[in-house]
């Protein structure tokens, strides 16, 4: 159970203070609980593949990170690069304005573009909706529809960073809820596998997720959720 569960962990090294020390410490991290994988900002992918070199954690790195609206073009080209410099998984955020406005043609045309340039590179895609913006679920199915079309290898809820500017001024932030999760799963192919971010701090959490289908989770908790792992499941 407790390799199962680190399995599922791709280890968030996302937020843009995170500097070059940040990375090595917290790929050491990832090495010694042995999860699926780190996931890293663009310029991290070259550094994390060497830092990883011997370990069985994989190296993804985030495009059109954290809000889109990069042209399919620029995501195609920062996963082709991605792909080149070490890293065997991508998440992309989809251009959320277009989804937003039902330009269905445009953003399926967007990700089957990037997926295929992952393919080609040996690489899985995993396509983030941020569902904090993208709230109808007729809009999720609608993306889950077009994912499982053009053949990504995961649908993802959130990027992290996702925040919504309430009417006081305030920013609040959901990520990954169950209810979207297991609409996810339901809504997309067999060949499609769900993962969660944003969110997921605890071993109950990560449990839940799991339950409602998810097969990865982004986490930035790893170490407290996987000593918690360690202390209920070794017993």
């Amino acid at each position: 159970m407790i390799s199962e569960l680190a399995k599922m962990i791709d280890h968030s090294i996302l937020h843009p203070t995170m500097t070059d020390d940040d990375l090595v410490k917290e790929c050491k991290v990832a090495a010694k609980y042995d999860v699926a994988s780190v996931c890293v900002k663009p310029y991290m992918v070259k550094k994390a593949a060497e830092l990883l070199t011997g370990t069985d954690v994989l190296v993804g790195c985030v495009i059109g990170f954290p809000a889109g609206n990069s042209t399919t073009g620029v995501k195609v080209f920062e996963a082709e690069t991605a792909c080149r410099e070490g890293s065997v998984e991508i998440d992309m955020v989809i251009n959320i304005g277009k989804a937003l406005s039902g330009d269905w043609d445009y953003v399926e045309q967007e990700i089957s573009a990037v997926t295929e340039a992952c393919h080609k590179n040996g690489a899985i895609i995993k396509v983030i909706f941020e569902t904090d913006y993208v709230t109808r679920d007729e809009d999720k199915i609608t993306l889950c529809e077009i994912c499982t079309r053009v053949g990504a290898d995961y649908v993802k809820t959130s990027s992290g960073f996702g925040f919504v500017k309430d009417t006081d001024g305030k920013y609040y932030y959901t990520g990954a809820t169950i209810a979207d999760l297991e609409l996810m799963r339901r809504h997309s192919g067999p060949n499609v596998s769900v993962k969660a971010a944003g969110g997921v701090r605890t071993l109950d959490q990560l449990l839940a997720v799991r339950e409602a289908g998810c097969s990865r989770s982004g986490a930035t908790a790893t170490a407290s959720i996987m000593e918690e792992a360690i202390q209920r499941f070794s017993k």
